[in-house]
């Protein structure tokens, strides 16, 4: 890839390890000035030396945890304060887990990481990316995806009823997809594009650090060795990032860096438009 990043400031989520790490050395081998997040500090500082020595660029690190919306305001005040520009936005990371938990405002912890930390991370930034345009908002999603058969129960988004790590994890990857397309809409005319992504099965420590129990964590140490490398799965992130050829697509969902159609359910724009709803809701009530 040649494209030239020069003079642009990329955010990335969850770049610590894996398909986020990978997105980091590329756009930063391709001149961006990059930021990314990680929860933990010692990963955070053992993944910055990384990148910095195979990209051959500095990049920074920032604390975040998206399972703390007091870390989320708290991180986006001090990028706002360091960085008077942001033109992607790479929301990347994500997580599964095989048991119910709850984030620090008490929202299940799967739909509170992977969309709703996003989704308020993404409305604190908005103002500067708008400022920054052309611009662009990268959402990882997910093939799985299509685990949400009957789309969100908008009864219970939090899982309270019965909780599957699947489908929980596949209802956050809809959500997700819902956010891209409402964000979009939101966004005409502002040079701001939204994409979503299935970047892949891919081998990294997604599923690791005791978030995933017996079945399902042997299951996924069977198939590691067949599933493509963190590299190979970052391709389409670092395509939506950086391509000339996406300038002004917005609102789609891409895999293998082509674009796809997501699931039916996926493409119901007036779940997409309650959804965004329902999370401004739960973010008001956090009082947080």
């Amino acid at each position: 890839m040649t494209t030239s990043m020069q003079g642009k400031t990329v955010l990335i989520t969850g770049g610590n390890s894996g398909i986020g790490k990978e997105t980091a050395v590329a756009l930063a081998r391709l001149g961006a000035t990059v930021v990314f997040t990680s929860r933990d500090p010692v990963k955070g500082e053992q993944a910055a030396a990384d990148i910095r020595r195979r990209s051959g660029a500095d990049v920074a690190l920032m604390a975040l945890d998206l399972a703390s919306f007091a870390s989320i305001r708290a991180f986006a005040a001090a990028f706002l304060e360091r960085y008077d520009r942001l033109h992607v936005l790479v929301n990347n990371a994500g997580l599964i887990l095989s048991e119910r938990t709850e984030t620090e405002e008490g929202f299940e912890t799967t739909f509170g990481v992977n969309h709703l930390g996003h989704f308020l991370l993404t409305g604190l930034l908005l103002d500067r990316i708008k400022a920054s345009a052309p611009a662009r908002i990268v959402n990882v999603s997910s093939r799985a995806h299509r685990f949400a058969r009957n789309g969100l129960d908008f009864d219970d988004l939090q899982s309270t009823k019965g909780y599957g790590g699947l489908r929980a994890y596949g209802r956050a990857k809809l959500a997700n997809i819902y956010f891209t397309r409402e964000l979009a809409r939101r966004l005409e005319g502002a040079g701001v594009t939204v994409n979503a992504l299935h970047p892949g099965s891919v081998a990294t420590g997604f599923a690791g650090h005791g978030d995933v129990r017996a079945p399902f964590s042997w299951l996924y140490l069977l198939v590691r060795p067949f599933l493509r490398s963190p590299e190979k799965g970052a391709e389409t992130s670092i395509y939506l990032a950086s391509a000339p050829e996406v300038d002004g697509v917005s609102g789609r969902y891409f895999a293998d860096s082509k674009e796809t159609e997501p699931t039916r359910i996926a493409q119901d724009d007036d779940a997409a438009r309650r959804l965004w709803e329902a999370s401004e809701a739960l973010i008001s009530e956090a009082g947080v």
